[in-house]
């Protein structure tokens, strides 16, 4: 029996991002550039991205429902026989318009194509009874007495350690409305470089067959669905890049005025970099940092795309006394963090991360941030943002830094917001995106963006 190319490609991502710890939206990337993929039908590439996301979005629940009908977990299962299984109940429970008989037998031939033929009959028989089970809901399966958190880790997907504590924070109606945000998919979102030729870029867009919407927190941003922006002429000739609205916002912050010293301390892959290279101009001095050689290069090229010249690239472990020449008038430390606000983007991060990998990235960050201060000029501005939505990664290093860095102090949330109220789309006021204790706070579920923190700080 044949297999469609989607659910082959779909098959072949799904066991990478198990086997190499790799990103599935990566990995779907470099699937559909390859050369035999590059004129693969649009709803093929639909089809593999729906089915890759949503099998790594809801594995929790998938193996839940499949291990009722076997004698040990999914997990212990050997690798392809685990994946066909998701794959296959995935389709059943989620994808109405898909036949079962197609779901359940072309996984069946996965199987056997990954020679694991012996599991052809048992995967068979499980993917029959989760056919026959498709429309009853899933909470019916729960065993009785389950509390909220194991009910909502389940049935919303996620660990139970990550929903324990998001629930003990923010309490059970805004945790069950940030699981739902992580399970849907995430804005694919463009900032623009151009922005007198955005109603062209616009039309070059829906020309090649994508949907174009307004962002929901910037005027320059939009949002595209139906296809890859990074194919088209407007992102080819620089005049685009794909970038989530919260990190777009970020460099914002800053508030780099043209002739400025700045310094990107984590700055791979660049988007940010390249917001505040712009707002520097040609007599500015930007240096973007980063700790890995690969990255490094890869931002040159993305720089090289952009037509930007006036950034230096620099390989630099920034946990490390930094040996840069001269002070900076602005400095971005956008920390590596765990990524939890970035679940809907990277669902791979929640069956990945571990409660003491929080510990870890705090005493990393503090270093980074600590190191940062050395290099700010008197009157300079910082500032501090990860993707994470843990306060061990946010408030706790700035408040941290505060208490141990002399002549720092933190800029109010009014003056930050006004750097942001001229620059926001319709509707969305600058200090709702502060928190009551001062710092920048973006949510997936209130603004449909990545979850992003940001304090913005300045040395005496």
């Amino acid at each position: 029996m044949a297999v469609s190319i989607s659910r082959q490609i779909a098959f072949d991502v799904l066991r990478r991002v198990e086997a190499e710890d790799a990103y599935a939206s990566d990995l779907l990337h470099a699937e559909f550039d390859a050369g035999e993929n590059r004129a693969l039908k649009p709803a093929d590439a639909a089809l593999a991205t729906e089915l890759v996301m949503g099998v790594v979005r809801w594995r929790r629940l998938l193996d839940f429902l499949l291990s009722r009908d076997l004698k040990k977990t999914v997990e212990r299962l050997d690798l392809p026989v685990a994946i066909a299984l998701r794959m296959s109940a995935y389709q059943l429970r989620f994808l109405a318009k898909i036949p079962a008989r197609a779901a359940v037998n072309e996984s069946v031939e996965l199987v056997k194509r990954a020679r694991k033929s012996s599991a052809a009959s048992l995967v068979n028989a499980v993917l029959r009874k989760i056919a026959a089970d498709a429309k009853t809901p899933a909470e019916k399966f729960l065993p009785a007495g389950f509390g909220t958190v194991e009910r909502l880790a389940i049935l919303r997907s996620h660990p139970t350690w990550m929903v324990e504590r998001w629930l003990a924070r923010l309490g059970e109606p805004d945790t069950i409305a940030l699981l739902e945000a992580n399970n849907r998919p995430a804005r694919l979102t463009c900032a623009i470089h151009a922005p007198d030729a955005r109603a062209a870029i616009i039309r070059a867009l829906e020309s090649a067959g994508m949907r174009v919407e307004d962002g929901t927190l910037l005027k320059s941003a939009f949002a595209v669905s139906g296809g890859s922006p990074a194919r088209s002429e407007p992102f080819r000739s620089g005049q685009i890049s794909i970038q989530d609205e919260a990190s777009q916002a970020i460099s914002l912050l800053l508030g780099v005025q043209a002739g400025d010293r700045v310094l990107d301390l984590c700055a791979a892959p660049g988007g940010k970099t390249a917001a505040l290279a712009r707002a520097a101009g040609p007599q500015g001095k930007v240096i973007a940092a980063d700790l890995h050689a690969h990255r490094v290069r890869a931002m040159e090229a993305q720089f090289k795309r952009l037509g930007l010249r006036n950034i230096s690239l620099v390989e630099l472990n920034a946990t490390r006394a930094m040996e840069l020449p001269g002070e900076f008038d602005r400095i971005l430390v956008d920390a590596p963090c765990s990524g939890t606000g970035t679940l809907a983007r990277h669902p791979e991060i929640r069956w990945r991360l571990r409660p003491e990998n929080l510990a870890d990235s705090q005493r990393l960050q503090s270093q980074i941030l600590a190191n940062a201060f050395t290099k700010l000029a008197p009157g300079g501005r910082l500032v501090y943002s990860t993707c994470s939505i843990e306060p061990e990664e946010n408030e706790a290093v700035v408040k941290d830094a505060l208490h141990n860095s002399s002549g720092i102090r933190a800029i109010p949330s009014t003056e930050a917001a006004g750097l942001l109220a001229p620059l926001l789309a319709p509707g969305v006021k600058a200090p709702d995106l502060f928190s009551s204790d001062g710092f920048f706070r973006t949510s997936p579920a209130v603004h449909r963006t990545d979850g992003f923190f940001a304090a913005l700080l300045e040395k005496s």
